[in-house]
This record gives structure tokens, sequence and C-alpha cells, in this order.
């Protein structure tokens, strides 16, 4: 594990790497409010099977730069994403989740140069179901003025994710929190990215959905959706029109899971992802 400094669109970001460089890259995208340690193991898995993996912090998360105009829109999180992409040795296999997979999607889809040799979006499409989209700000909005201790933050998350066992150690939860002067415990992001902001994962209003359609028409690289079957982000509805949209898009449903797929089943995530990626883009 190395953590190094990428070049973003006028910003830079923060990303731990894994494996060897020289090995072919896969970039893990995570989803709004989230950081690059989101993943679980997926990284270790990934590098073990002779893949260069980077976990990227999205602007204004975890450890990367805080957009100084407040720029957290679309646009600006798929210019990050070709930057990073285009950055590498060779074109990556890009793994996006929730808002990292819509940052993607866009990158791809409107990009005037291949950008990636596959694409895998976790529990998004095209179609997002609002009120999946208001239950992650409200989720999201708690705890803006910061959490007395670290229990009450994991209280509001096994709240927001029920059906996932409550973690007895919360020492992994300070990877998503800061403590600041005040001695209380903040999200790890950016709070500009959320401020008057009501859809998925901090964009604004209803997502653009004519936008993200034309973008998911013109994708033309293997593709794989990881659904969580709980989701309440991703209907059926939504399925049925990435697969018309992308019509060799390959779907894997994962039992036990919501919306937060690698946190929910990690294994079962990595087992679908890696089945996928050695047979449409195999390592040399």
């Amino acid at each position: 594990m190395t953590d190094i400094r990428l070049a973003g669109h006028g910003l830079q970001l923060a990303a731990t790497t894994y494996g060897d460089p020289d090995r072919p890259p896969i970039v893990l995208l995570h989803g709004g409010g989230q950081t690059r340690h989101a993943w679980g193991g997926a990284g270790q898995v990934f590098a073990a099977r002779g893949r260069y993996a980077l976990s990227v912090d999205l602007r204004g998360h975890g450890d990367s730069d805080w957009a100084p105009d407040a720029d957290y829109g679309m646009t600006a999180f798929a210019e990050d994403v070709r930057s990073v992409a285009l950055s590498l040795p060779s074109l990556p296999v890009l793994v996006g989740a929730s808002l990292g997979g819509l940052a993607s999607l866009v990158a791809v889809g409107e990009a005037t140069m291949p950008v990636t040799t596959a694409l895998v979006l976790v529990d998004v499409t095209p179609r997002v179901e609002q009120e999946g989209a208001m239950h992650i700000h409200d989720f999201m909005m708690q705890g803006m003025d910061g959490f007395e201790r670290l229990e009450d933050a994991a209280d509001v998350i096994a709240a927001f994710v029920p059906h996932r066992p409550r973690p007895k150690d919360l020492s992994g939860l300070q990877k998503n929190l800061r403590l600041k002067e005040d001695g209380r415990w903040h999200w790890h992001w950016d709070p500009r990215f959320i401020d008057a902001r009501e859809g998925i994962d901090g964009q604004e209003g209803l997502v653009d959905h004519g936008r993200l359609t034309a973008a998911a028409a013109r994708v033309k690289v293997p593709t794989l959706l990881v659904r969580g079957r709980m989701s309440d982000i991703v209907s059926e509805e939504g399925v049925r029109e990435l697969q018309e949209l992308v019509p060799h898009a390959e779907v894997v449903d994962v039992a036990g899971a919501g919306h937060m797929v690698a946190g929910d089943r990690n294994d079962a995530f990595n087992d679908a992802v890696l089945e996928f990626v050695e047979r449409v883009a195999p390592t040399p």
C-alpha cells in the first residue's frame, strides 16, 4: 500500500495504491460522502490477482483537495476521472460506486478519446430513484455540526444501513471522520459539497437523466452493473433502461446488499468484479 497524489482537473487528488504499478490498472471511485477507504479489502484483492489498484478520494473528500470554487458538479467530477485515467501508463478499468459511477459514466460517454478498457457501475444507472436519493441526502445532512463521540456517528450509520451488523471496533470510522479544533468529529468531506443540494450524493436537484442517458448510449467498452438486491437507488426499470442504452452491459445482483454493495458484501462484490474484469480485460 502506498499513498500518492494524482492530478485532477485543477486540483490534487489523494489515492492509495496496491500492487505493482507496471501491472494493468484498476481505479476505484467511491460514492459521495465516502472516502477511498470505502472499498474494504478490494484493492488488496485486485493486486493479488495481478492488477495495480488505485483507490481515489473524490474532490472535496478524504485527503483530496477541496475545490477552491466549491465546484462539485458532475462535469468537475467527470473531468477528474478523465485526468486520472489518462495520467496512467495504460488505460485503466474504471470501477465507480454511486457518484463515482455517475462521474465515470459521464467521463467515458462524453470523452473524445478512450479513457478506459472496461466500466463497472456499482449500484447506479442513468435512472436514479429519487426516494433513495433523498434517503442518502438526509443521511449526509445528519451530523453537519459534528458528533461529540464516534459512537454517535456509528449510531447514525447503523440507522442508515440497518441490515449491516454494527461494528464493535469503531477505529475504522476515524478514516471517514475528522476530529476538528472544536473537539467534535466531522464528516471527512467539504460541507460545501452538500450545502443547499437535494440530489444524489450532493448533486443539485434531480439527476440530469438526459445527460446520463446520452452518455450511456455512447459507451462501447465492456460494461458491468453490480447492483445491491436491496437497493433503493437502482430499480428494475433502471436496469432495463441501462440494458437498452448499453446492450452489451452485464448485470450482477448481489443478495444481502443495499446501495453500499462493497461495504455490505465485500467478498461477493470482489468476486463479481474480478470475474468480469479478468474475462473482458485479461492481464498479459
